[in-house]
């Protein structure tokens, strides 16, 4: 008996969110070809069931949030909360969705079918609980613009502070995570009234479910590692804009992310050295890290390695942005193993880089470890906070916010300290 292409991608899903990701692949080939897991031959049931024992690492993978659009059928998709789909056997595929895995992966990659990456396990927030928006001070101004370019269009939220209404000391471009929007990210990591002590803009792009469906921004993808193409070239205009209104150079001016927008920030960081004078990499991932969403999966859980500056030609041999990365020592989504890959980058052009380190306390009662890396002019050109007990979370973010770790050390008040002190 036939199964309904929409029914057997619900199936998978419900594996992958139990984290049966060798079941859900299963289900999607054999729906993809047309076919139920019965009748498969007997060979790839034995290469399938053949497959070496999953290890805890690999039970690590985020599941994908899929919405698959309306098959040829007069069934409509169960969506009754924490209820399974019904079964839709014995309804004909339509022949326009058996499509060969890769071009199903492409497509979905493309937002076509919307597939992204989340929601992710293992954080402290959740990120589809109720918004809460910012506290805006008397004098003070948290405006919502758009930005165009031939890229596309995003929209952003601005804080403008009162304490420099006029005349900013500077700017911090911020990067929301997967299942995140500007609000929820202003209200986490509590920026804003860190800029209003130190007199600075905050801008929260904001990524659409258009282009990902989880609101991730787009790190993985090659067509979004480049600069003057993609979402880098959406953010750079947005940074741009707002260089060019406060009349702020790049001395003044820093990106950071949580999670995808920590890719994103040292995506960023990366293909725009004359725009930032550093950038704040927090539970991310190492410029280059993947190419596709199956190799954003691996990356995330620290099986694949990164790319080195030697191999990005297109850097040339501009120096690194000074960097400074915080990540959860009891991370599960995106593993503590990428943090290496971030230092790589971020030292390659420092010879013999030797850190001095330090065990610390924080005032919620996380431990955690601190790293410093000085520059060729022996100021602090790489930062590393390593804290422990804290998984996939924004470290001393406040409760009200999606995704934040209350006790940890304040991330926030650090990376603005970092980005001052050069």
């Amino acid at each position: 008996m036939k199964y309904d292409f929409a029914a057997a991608m619900r199936r998978a899903v419900v594996s992958a969110r139990a984290l049966d990701v060798i079941e859900a692949t299963r289900i999607i080939q054999s729906a993809l070809r047309g076919r139920t897991v019965s009748e498969q031959s007997d060979d790839e049931r034995t290469s399938t069931n053949s497959s070496p024992a999953r290890s805890p690492a690999m039970l690590r993978l985020a599941p994908l949030d899929i919405e698959i659009p309306k098959a040829n059928s007069s069934a409509e998709p169960h969506r009754a909360a924490g209820r399974a789909a019904p079964d839709m056997g014995g309804v004909q595929p339509s022949p326009r969705m058996r499509r060969p895995l890769t071009e199903a992966l492409r497509l979905l990659r493309e937002g076509r079918s919307k597939v992204a990456i989340g929601p992710l396990p293992g954080m402290t927030g959740c990120g589809t609980k109720g918004r809460q928006s910012p506290e805006v001070p008397d004098g003070a101004e948290f405006l919502t613009r758009s930005f165009t370019c031939a890229a596309g269009t995003r929209g952003y939220k601005l804080y403008v502070p009162a304490s420099a209404h006029d005349h900013p000391r500077g700017l911090v471009v911020m990067l929301h995570g997967c299942k995140q929007d500007p609000d929820d990210f202003a209200v986490g990591t509590n920026m804003n009234a860190i800029a209003e002590a130190h007199g600075f803009v905050v801008a929260y792009p904001a990524q659409t479910t258009s282009s990902n469906a989880s609101s991730c921004w787009n790190w993985f993808n090659p067509g979004d590692q480049m600069r003057d193409a993609g979402e880098p070239s959406i953010l750079a205009g947005i940074t741009r804009e707002i260089m060019a209104e406060y009349q702020l150079d790049r001395r003044q001016v820093f990106v950071a992310g949580l999670s995808a927008g920590g890719a994103m920030a040292a995506v960023m960081g990366e293909t725009y050295p004359d725009l930032y004078a550093a950038m704040g990499i927090h539970s991310g991932l190492a410029y280059r890290s993947a190419n596709d969403v199956m190799s954003a999966f691996a990356a995330m859980r620290g099986e694949r390695g990164h790319a080195s500056r030697a191999m990005l030609s297109d850097i040339g041999m501009t120096p690194p942005v000074r960097t400074i990365v915080f990540h959860g020592c009891a991370d599960v989504t995106v593993s503590p193993a990428n943090v290496d890959g971030i230092l790589s980058a971020a030292t390659g052009h420092i010879p013999r880089a030797v850190a001095d380190c330090e065990r610390g306390l924080s005032s919620g009662g996380r431990t955690y470890s601190r790293r410093v890396i000085p520059g060729p002019d022996g100021s602090s050109a790489v930062e590393c906070w390593m804290v422990d007990a804290v998984g996939h979370a924004w470290s001393g973010g406040q409760a009200g916010g999606s995704f934040t770790d209350p006790q940890g050390p304040d991330a926030s008040v650090e990376m603005m300290r970092f980005f001052l002190a050069h």
